[in-house]
């Protein structure tokens, strides 16, 4: 995915920026709209978070808008399931994937539940945010993809932006979400600029969206494989062959329209995505597909994933993580049939 061209500095509806600096725009856009918003979390205020994405919020807004929590996750989601019931918007930050474990049982039996078990008389607005995904030399618990644990739960929402126009919109449309979003940011994608579209979103938070066009094979990705397919693509187009590429953006609900209209379009299809392959989001799709599309596809669908195994130490994970190779042969693969 090549970087876009910055705009002219004169050009007020655009600007250029890198992914975790389009997401602190857009929490800044939400905390200027609404002052039920509520940040909280491990070291967010004054250090600004592990990889920045809060800077100099809590100097803009004080301390009783952008807070640090204790270094206690469940506590942490505890009390913003709480401050959502007192009528508050608080978006949780935590420091990294492995560390959203100690808040599952308030995440998936509380903070998902709530509006079932009243019969939808309580609403609870929160968003969990955390980066995700390996490809930053860090070991397990810095570096997991826990999508599908989050997907399967009804009740939660579950959304990932793959570049800097989708975080800046995003994650204000999470905000104004009246359910709660577990909202994952691709970590090794943060210092990757684009030009962000500062008027208006292009497409709702639960909107896939076709990314790269192709007639041959399509691409099924979301967050950090999103680049990954990009650049797979291009490559497959010096070989004579036409690659679609489709950003899932929204894993639930998920806008398989889309997804589905690409697929028939091209008749053949591959999921690529950096969780284990094992009953994960591209079990799921490969599934659907099957059930609705069998007599139009010309090859089984495929799937280019991380390895059943933990996360591996950091001299591995450039082996484990689906690459531009991988992608490639199993566009070769699917080509063959």
């Amino acid at each position: 995915m090549s970087v876009v061209q910055s705009p002219a500095e004169t050009n007020q509806t655009t600007k250029t920026l890198t992914l975790a600096k389009a997401l602190n725009a857009g929490l800044r856009a939400a905390l200027s709209a609404d002052d039920k918003v509520l940040l909280y979390g491990e070291d967010i205020g004054s250090l600004g978070g592990v990889f920045r994405v809060t800077e100099k919020l809590q100097a803009q807004f004080g301390p009783d808008r952008v807070l640090d929590s204790p270094l206690a996750e469940a506590g942490l989601i505890g009390t913003a399931i709480g401050m959502a019931q007192r009528g508050y918007r608080p978006v949780v930050e935590l420091q990294f994937d492995g560390f959203v474990f100690p808040g599952f049982d308030q995440i998936t039996q509380q903070l998902a539940k709530m509006r079932f078990r009243s019969h939808g008389r309580v609403q609870l607005p929160v968003v969990v945010r955390f980066p995700y995904g390996g490809g930053i030399g860090s070991i397990e618990n810095h570096s997991e993809s826990v999508e599908a644990y989050f997907a399967h739960t009804p009740g939660l929402t579950v959304v990932t932006p793959s570049n800097p126009n989708d975080g800046y919109w995003m994650i204000q449309q999470a905000i104004a979400s009246p359910d709660p979003v577990i909202f994952l940011e691709p970590k090794r994608r943060y210092h990757e600029k684009g030009v962000v579209q500062l008027d208006a979103p292009a497409r709702g938070l639960h909107e896939a969206s076709v990314v790269r066009a192709g007639s041959d094979v399509t691409l099924i990705c979301w967050g950090p494989m999103v680049r990954t397919c990009l650049d797979a693509a291009a490559a497959a187009e010096k070989e004579g062959r036409s690659v679609e590429v489709v950003d899932v953006r929204s894993l639930q609900p998920l806008d398989f329209e889309t997804i589905a209209r690409s697929v028939e379009h091209t008749s053949r299809a591959i999921i690529v995505h950096e969780a284990q392959r094992n009953y994960g989001p591209g079990a799921e799709l490969a599934a659907r597909l099957q059930e609705q599309l069998f007599y139009v596809m010309e090859s089984p669908v495929l799937r280019v994933t991380g390895y059943d195994t933990p996360y591996p130490p950091s001299k591995l994970e450039a082996d484990w993580l689906p690459n531009l190779d991988r992608v490639l042969a199993a566009v070769d693969q699917s080509m063959g049939y």
